[in-house]
């Protein structure tokens, strides 16, 4: 990968997680909610980025250098509020994934409905489809808030839209870690059957579908605040991410990036625990808005910092392995960071700067160590 795009997604990483902490260090007539500009710098801008650059075969086309470019103008006019631009810009974006996506996979998913089409692949052609769908929707909800008024629900909002920009990131992250499964497993297949193959293929496909018709659904009961029937759809993606959890342990090759992949879906099985919290504790008598915040943002550091970045990191020098570093020391350090300094760092300046300089500090040896180029991996589908 170009050391100048490392760089650009280093720079743009490190300045999403620095608008988390931006209010402690301004005066209180100057306090703004950066919260838009924290979540589209690390979603939409890098991740996106990201993605696209991977559909594009590793390549920094014209599309993927078009889409930061307006994903970083699309953010800055959302955050300003202009809103007739930005819902121009927000079309223009979901075009562009679009030609992307048709061009790497075909116009209508069906390969979602077929055995032989690989988890991973399948898992990379919906994270586009998010991806596209995401941005559309935002465009749609600002036309319907700002100008047409014709839906009103409490929930139908822009910033409710906007944390949807983390699904594609989870979706592509999943599609590394099943690229890396195969059938070298630690256990006797004999032992369990000549149907063992497909037993396996079915688990594989069930979270698939597990995981992303339970995100539509959360996220539908959102906008309907059922509150109830979300804990419901938690507890299933839960199960779902815990098989991934299992399946990965079981298929996964002992290799570097397991490390890594392992640390993320810990990650991601934590951020469903302190959702499936957090939820639980609206139903409480002395519940109020706004109460239980610090329990939210750690869900939210843990998903973004710990989840995506996992995976996003992991895309990255996917064919780089193995990378000299310590990887354990670096995972250690990764939960020291997103568990501990990022929270602690919402109130106390201290701890918000260690917390952005760790950050950077871990993105700079993931990005830079130096590594072996691995040309018997596959590249991801």
């Amino acid at each position: 990968m170009n050391p100048k795009f490392k760089i650009l997604l280093i720079i743009i990483m490190t300045c999403a997680l620095m608008f988390a902490y931006l209010n402690l260090f301004l005066p209180p007539e100057l306090n703004r909610n950066f919260e838009r500009l924290h979540i589209f710098l690390f979603n939409l801008c890098a991740g996106g980025g990201i993605l696209l650059y991977f559909s594009e075969h590793k390549k920094i086309t014209w599309r993927v250098v078009a889409f930061m470019l307006l994903a970083a103008c699309y953010a800055l006019l959302a955050f300003f509020e202009l809103y007739i631009p930005a819902v121009i810009s927000g079309f223009i974006l979901a075009a562009l994934v679009e030609i992307v996506r048709t061009k790497r996979f075909s116009w209508l998913p069906h390969s979602f409905f077929s055995a032989s089409v690989p988890v991973a692949q399948k898992f990379h052609h919906a994270a586009l489809i998010c991806l596209s769908s995401g941005l559309a929707m935002s465009s749609l909800v600002i036309i319907n808030n700002k100008f047409l008024h014709l839906i009103y629900m409490e929930k139908l909002k822009l910033d409710t839209f906007f944390l949807g920009f983390s699904f594609p990131l989870s979706l592509i992250s999943m599609s590394v870690i099943f690229s890396l499964m195969h059938e070298n497993m630690t256990f006797n297949k004999d032992k369990l059957g000549p149907n063992v193959d497909r037993l396996i293929m079915i688990l594989k496909n069930s979270c698939f579908w597990v995981i992303n018709l339970g995100v539509i659904i959360f996220f539908l009961f959102i906008l309907l605040e059922i509150n109830l029937y979300q804990i419901m759809v938690t507890s299933v993606l839960f199960c779902g991410v815990s098989l991934v959890l299992g399946l990965y342990c079981t298929l996964g090759g002992n290799i570097q990036q397991k490390h890594f992949l392992t640390s993320g879906i810990m990650s991601l099985v934590a951020t469903a625990i302190t959702g499936i919290m957090y939820i639980a504790l609206t139903f409480s008598p002395d519940y109020s808005q706004g109460k239980y915040i610090f329990l939210i943002r750690c869900h939210a550091f843990l998903a973004l910092y710990g989840w995506n970045l996992s995976g996003l990191a992991v895309l990255l020098r996917r064919e780089d392995f193995p990378i000299k570093l310590h990887s354990g020391k670096l995972v250690l350090f990764h939960w020291f960071t997103v568990a501990l300094l990022c929270p602690l760092g919402l109130n106390n300046r201290f701890f918000a700067l260690a917390a952005v300089i760790c950050y950077a500090v871990i993105l700079s040896l993931f990005m830079f160590s130096k590594g072996i180029k691995d040309t018997e991996l596959v590249e991801i589908n």
